[in-house]
């Protein structure tokens, strides 16, 4: 081989190279995005949406083996979740509480998301109970046959979370010798100790963790109300408290007397009012429910 033959293969690899590098670097910067875009579809999809148990129809989360009639899961399941029941017209999941340990958390701060929202504010609460699952239409039921609430009852689907008014929302818990949380109260349970943004953390607002956005947003699948309580496991708080974000946002009082919708509901359509901080100052009965509380024993 020549010397100018030489020369010239080694012009070519220099030129080569920076370009083999560069596809090479081009090639796994799309395997890696092919991979962040499968995740999340992952998360958002079907496969995942529901916990185990469940099944995703639709915009529900129904036992396995059922079937969605307008928009009701329908017919015996052959197997619902862990924290559930199953009864011959659906899922129900398993009503009690948990001890929420008192202490304080200052509000605002710590997400820079709720600066020139909220006040920045430090609230502090006594030790309390807590509904580990939101009221669903079992339960209202209940209330309603014992003479203590009025009703309308949803006519199916016993698992799926009741859309409730403020003033029957407080009669279901007195019925169960129980009140409607403080404002306080449920602020704290969302956000710990720790101020998380959400229940469950500071990250993560995906479809497998809450009920939202289902009716437009990144979940949406024409949603005509809330899904089965307690569905999605993935989204608890680390005390245990499920649905604190999504499904139906809940009735919470204030000191002034005044009430309060919390922690946004099935048709929110963005993560940020899924925020432990942010409160409706403009209550949505249609997307209305709640969850109870007791004095620590």
């Amino acid at each position: 081989m020549t010397r100018a033959t030489v020369s010239r293969a080694e012009t070519w690899r220099g030129l080569l190279s920076p370009v083999a590098r560069a596809a090479a670097f081009t090639l796994v910067s799309v395997v890696l995005v092919a991979l962040v875009v499968r995740r999340a579809r992952e998360d958002a999809g079907e496969p995942l949406r529901c916990g185990d148990g469940f099944v995703a129809i639709g915009a529900r989360c129904c036992g396995e083996g059922q079937t969605l009639s307008s928009s009701s899961c329908a017919a015996e399941p052959r197997r619902c979740g862990p924290d559930h029941e199953r009864t011959p017209t659906g899922c129900v999941a398993r009503a009690r509480r948990v001890t929420i340990p008192g202490g304080s958390v200052r509000i605002g701060p710590s997400d820079w998301e709720a600066q020139g929202v909220v006040e920045p504010r430090t609230i502090t609460v006594a030790t309390f109970r807590m509904d580990v699952f939101e009221i669903d239409v079992a339960r209202h039921a209940a209330c309603v046959r014992a003479g203590a609430c009025a009703g309308p009852v949803a006519p199916h689907d016993p698992g799926r979370a009741a859309v409730l008014s403020f003033d029957e929302a407080a009669a279901v818990c007195r019925s169960e010798g129980a009140r409607l949380p403080t404002d306080d109260e449920w602020t704290f349970a969302a956000m710990g100790t720790t101020g998380r943004r959400y229940p469950w953390g500071d990250t993560g607002a995906v479809c497998g963790r809450a009920a939202f956005g289902l009716v437009t947003g990144p979940c949406a699948r024409g949603a005509a109300g809330p899904d089965t309580v307690g569905a999605r496991p993935a989204g608890r708080s680390p005390e245990g408290v499920h649905d604190l974000a999504g499904n139906v946002a809940e009735w919470t009082t204030l000191a002034s007397g005044e009430r309060r919708l919390r922690g946004g509901s099935y048709a929110s359509a963005l993560a940020t009012e899924l925020r432990g901080w942010r409160g409706d100052g403009e209550p949505r009965e249609a997307q209305a429910g709640a969850r109870c509380v007791a004095a620590n024993p």
